[in-house]
C-alpha cells in the first residue's frame, strides 16, 4: 500500500520534470548554436552587417568585445550622436576635390584610407588632405585580399611599403589606422596587425557607392545614409563616388540638422 500511495504521488511531478527536461534541452541547444554561429561569424572573413532597428547600431559578424582584442572597431559604443567619417580611396577619378570641400565647409575631420597607387597619381591631394587636418590612414599597397595572406613578412610589407612611400611624399609618418581591403579578414591578420601597432577599423554604416559606371542617384544614398545612421557611427563612403561628392554636403546638413556632430577616429581610440 505504502509503494502504492509513494507511486501516486511521483505522478504530481512528472510534468514538472518533463517541462524541466525540456527546458534544460533547449537552453543547452540554444548555447551550442550560439558556439557555433559566433566560430562562423569569427572565421567568415568578410564583414558584414546586420540593420535590426532604425536609429541604432546594427549588429557585426564580429562583437565589438571581440575586436577590442584586437585593437579593432566597427562602432563606438556610445549614446552620444557621433559620427565618424571615412573614406576609402582607390585611386582618384576627379571626385575628392568637392568631398573636401565639403568637409571644410562643415569643419569635419575624416579619415582617408588610401593605396599604393593612390599616392602615386594624386601625391598633391594627400598633402591637401594632411594639410587640412584628416588622417590619412593604410588601406594598404596593392588591396589585395589581406586574408589570403598567411605570413607576417608578406603582411607587414603590404603595410610598410605604403608607410615609406607615404612618409616620401608628405615628410611625415603616416597614422597606425588600417582598413583591411574590401572588409576581408582573418583572425591571424587582426593579431599581425596589432603586433605592428596599427589599430583596425570596420564600418557600421555603408551603402553600394563603389561602382564607377552604375552609381545611385541621391535619393537612393539618401534612403541608405539617412535612414541607417545612427549614434557612433564609423561611416564608410568611396572617394571614387560620383554621387558622394555631389551630395556630401548636403548629407553633412541633413545629419547636422539630425542632431549629429563628427568627430575623427583620433577621439575614437
Amino acid at each position: 500500500m505504502k509503494n502504492k500511495i509513494s507511486i501516486l504521488s511521483l505522478k504530481k511531478y512528472i510534468p514538472i520534470l518533463c517541462i524541466a527536461f525540456i527546458v534544460g534541452y533547449l537552453i543547452g541547444y540554444a548555447l551550442q548554436g550560439t558556439k557555433e554561429t559566433s566560430t562562423i561569424l569569427y572565421e567568415e572573413g568578410n564583414w558584414g552587417l546586420s540593420f535590426q532597428e532604425q536609429g541604432k547600431a546594427p549588429i557585426g559578424n564580429a562583437t565589438s568585445d571581440y575586436l577590442a582584442n584586437y585593437n579593432a572597431y566597427y562602432v563606438d559604443n556610445t549614446e552620444e550622436k557621433v559620427i565618424y567619417l571615412t573614406f576609402d580611396a582607390g585611386y582618384e577619378n576627379g571626385n575628392t576635390p568637392a568631398i573636401l570641400e565639403a568637409l571644410k565647409k562643415h569643419n569635419a575631420k575624416a579619415t582617408f584610407f588610401i593605396v599604393g597607387n593612390y599616392i602615386e597619381t594624386s601625391p598633391d591631394l594627400v598633402k591637401q588632405m594632411v594639410a587640412e587636418g584628416h588622417t590619412v590612414g593604410n588601406h594598404t599597397y596593392h588591396h589585395p585580399d589581406m586574408s589570403k595572406i598567411s605570413t607576417k613578412e608578406a603582411f607587414e610589407k603590404e603595410m610598410v611599403d605604403l608607410e615609406t612611400l607615404y612618409e616620401q611624399t608628405t615628410g611625415e609618418k603616416m597614422t597606425k589606422f588600417y582598413r583591411p581591403p574590401q572588409g576581408k579578414y582573418s583572425e591571424q591578420n587582426l593579431q599581425m596587425a596589432k603586433e605592428l601597432g596599427y589599430h583596425t577599423f570596420f564600418w557600421s554604416l555603408a551603402y553600394v557607392d563603389w561602382y564607377e559606371n552604375d552609381q545611385p542617384t541621391k535619393q537612393e544614398a539618401f534612403d541608405k545614409l539617412l535612414t541607417r545612421i545612427h549614434p557612433g557611427a564609423i561611416v564608410l563612403l568611396h572617394s571614387t563616388s560620383k554621387t558622394n561628392g555631389e551630395i556630401l554636403d548636403e548629407l553633412l546638413t541633413k545629419w547636422e540638422e539630425m542632431g549629429y556632430t563628427f568627430k575623427s577616429l583620433e577621439d575614437l581610440i
